[in-house]
């Protein structure tokens, strides 16, 4: 990371994070300051006011932790924080590829300082997932039972059901990294839902019952992607970009759309999954 792009990063992020410690005022004089609190927002006060020494000594060991807790509940703030950290090497190694997914994800629900950010860094060609984030298992709920799920897990069920919609797990894997971080319950701007975010319209159209369910929205996302890789005869840049935009709009414009936001994604997919055509089933359009 270049020195003018570490100075871009403070001069561009030091308003945002005065602003949202200026805002939370009534909330630090109030909220038990517990490493154990079940609100996010919670936690990231508590995390800035460690790696800022707000009344605590400094410990960005301490924030970085708090940080990832309140992002593996989805937090946007917490996500860029967190990638912050990781940009700057603030209480762990720093990294710019993981800096970058945790930009992704926060603006990926819209945060306006990580789509900044996101645009000036760019992820390596592996799933740069923080390890904190790997580790430990994300709840949810199905059907009123208790179910975790972790990145392994995912894993584990995107290899089984591959083979019955004949698209490379690798593929996969690479689409649910960008589009939700691994987080089963993710929910974005444009109500997209669960691992492979789809949207009702999509998840209806493929039979999801329950796009919260892993393995249901896994089927619903393959199911997409077995119809696309069909449509755009394997064309793994082209499916890539009407999985974010919509078939439509690649038909259209005979390409990838001019959206800085699919561009950017297609980039991103690309990066982690480096084969540009994928078998396809011939039957599947129109069918």
């Amino acid at each position: 990371m270049s020195i003018y792009f570490k100075l871009f990063v403070i001069l561009s992020s030091l308003p945002f994070f005065l602003s949202y410690a200026i805002a939370e005022d009534n909330i630090l004089a109030k909220f038990p300051y517990s490493s154990n609190s079940k609100n996010p927002k919670e936690l990231v006060l508590l995390a800035l006011k460690y790696e800022h020494a707000e009344g605590v000594r400094r410990n960005h060991d301490k924030a970085a932790v708090l940080y990832c807790k309140a992002a593996k509940m989805g937090d946007a703030d917490a996500q860029f924080f967190l990638g912050w950290m990781y940009a700057n090497g603030r209480g762990v190694s720093r990294n710019d590829s993981i800096a970058s997914h945790l930009f992704a994800m926060a603006a990926k629900q819209g945060h306006t300082h990580a789509q900044k950010m996101s645009q000036y860094t760019v992820a390596s060609t592996s799933l740069s997932i923080p390890d904190c984030l790997l580790k430990k298992p994300q709840k949810q709920m199905a059907s009123g039972v208790k179910r975790t799920y972790s990145n392994a897990s995912i894993f584990k069920i995107v290899n089984k059901l591959a083979p019955l919609y004949e698209v490379d797990p690798h593929f996969v894997m690479a689409i649910i990294s960008v589009e939700s971080g691994f987080n089963v319950h993710a929910v974005s701007p444009k109500n997209a839902r669960g691992l492979m975010q789809l949207i009702p319209a999509t998840a209806k159209r493929f039979h999801v019952k329950n796009s919260f369910n892993a393995e249901d929205n896994i089927k619903g996302g393959m199911a997409y992607l077995q119809w696309l890789l069909t449509f755009f005869k394997g064309d793994v840049t082209l499916v890539a970009a009407a999985y974010n935009a919509g078939e439509g709009a690649v038909k259209k414009y005979q390409g990838i759309p001019p959206y800085p936001e699919t561009r950017n994604y297609v980039k991103k997919i690309r990066m982690l999954y480096k084969k540009r055509t994928h078998p396809y089933r011939p039957r599947t359009v129109g069918s």
